[in-house]
């Protein structure tokens, strides 16, 4: 294990995203898999990067009865953020097409809200990407939520599936942060803790 301070921590992971634990799996850590369900509700108030970081702590909060002592529990959210609002994971196929037509031709952020947290230690951080999409036309958007079905993901789609390569011009920030796990910043907390 290359991050020797964590030898004394048994890691766990609160996601059933397939995404995020194959993400930390490619930092070649191992952990469990501790899913929390949990209504991803936030105060309205609360601006582009608090959400995930709200929504991030809430997960935590979920769990922090059951974390034994030596457990490090990682917890983390997505959202995607055009024109001041959050688009979240759409509930219908005309939802996923609304929301893929807004993103159509502009930019949006994609952000990450994550929290790692022991009984005796927290550390909560966020990862802001910016991504750019050209024009799709209405064709290339049913095909991808049709063939797709992009309603576990934020925004409706993934950075990572057929949108990525035909729709997506460019980005600034992590590639992996757009797949929901910032995994650099990551690791740069972990090595810290």
């Amino acid at each position: 294990m290359m991050l020797k301070n964590l030898e004394n921590y048994k890691l766990v992971l609160a996601s059933k995203s397939p995404r995020r634990q194959q993400l930390l799996r490619n930092l070649e850590l191992e952990f469990d898999v501790r899913p929390v369900d949990l209504d991803e509700v936030y105060p309205e108030e609360l601006g582009m990067t608090a959400i995930p970081e709200y929504v991030a702590q809430a997960k935590a909060d979920a769990l922090l009865d059951t974390l034994q002592e030596n457990e490090l529990l990682i917890t983390a959210d997505t959202i995607v953020w055009k024109d001041e609002k959050v688009l979240g994971k759409p509930k219908t196929r005309d939802e996923a097409i609304r929301m893929l037509s807004e993103l159509s031709g502009s930019q949006h952020q994609v952000i990450t809200g994550m929290n790692l947290q022991t009984r005796a230690k927290k550390i909560s951080f966020h990862a802001v990407t910016e991504v750019w999409f050209d024009e799709m036309s209405e064709e290339e958007i049913t095909y991808y939520v049709d063939k797709y079905k992009p309603y576990d993901k934020a925004g409706a789609y993934g950075i990572q599936e057929w949108i990525g390569y035909v729709a997506i011009n460019k980005i600034e920030g992590s590639f992996y942060n757009v797949m929901g796990l910032p995994v650099h910043k990551l690791y740069q907390y972990l090595k810290e803790f």
